[in-house]
């Protein structure tokens, strides 16, 4: 896990490693909670997008499948990325429940989100022993998502388009401010006294 200070608030942001997204994922209470993570942390989506997905907003194109965000920061749309596992998920929710396809998977608000957020992350400071878990917000799974696919040597301006972000200084201070633990342990890698 990677922390950094805020420059003008409390707190820390927070980047995981994919390892640490699998635990995060490994302690959501139920499938809503699980599918309300993944969709931060691996789709980069932002609380207030999490609560809009619906089974509908899946689709598949030619190069695999993608969810739609209708009405993203600014009412903007864009097409993410999502792993075939979470859209899974949520085709078998839209499936089995009385609900119609275009009904929210994760029906909740953007404040109990939050909430089940700050409540895993509590749990995991306990589990685990490491206070950052603490500092975790839902936010910060969309900051690890990018960090994430750039380090995965992902173009950034496709990172860029599919997180909707339209300004390189602001996706590079706010969401690429720390290297992942995956980019550092290349770097390392090709340090010989280490």
């Amino acid at each position: 896990m990677k922390m950094q200070d805020y420059e003008s608030k409390d707190g820390k942001k927070v980047w995981l490693s994919r390892s640490e997204v699998d635990t995060l994922l490994d302690v959501a209470d139920g499938t809503e909670q699980r599918v309300a993570f993944a969709l931060g942390a691996r789709c980069g989506l932002r609380v207030a997008e999490v609560v809009e997905v619906t089974p509908d907003d899946v689709v598949d194109t030619e190069v695999g499948k993608f969810l739609r965000v209708w009405e993203g920061k600014g009412s903007k749309y864009r097409e993410t990325p999502i792993p075939t596992d979470l859209a899974a998920t949520i085709a078998a929710v839209g499936d089995y429940r009385d609900e119609s396809s275009d009904t929210p998977v994760v029906d909740r608000t953007t404040r109990t989100v939050r909430n089940w957020v700050t409540k895993a992350g509590d749990q995991l400071v306990e589990e685990t022993e490491d206070v950052g878990w603490s500092f975790l917000g839902p936010h910060d799974l969309r900051r690890t998502w990018g960090t994430l696919l750039v380090g995965a040597e992902v173009e950034p301006g496709l990172v860029m388009e599919w997180g909707g972000w339209e300004d390189w200084e602001t996706f590079r201070e706010h969401y690429l401010g720390a290297y992942s633990l995956e980019a550092q342990a290349r770097g390392m890698g090709k340090i010989e006294w280490l």
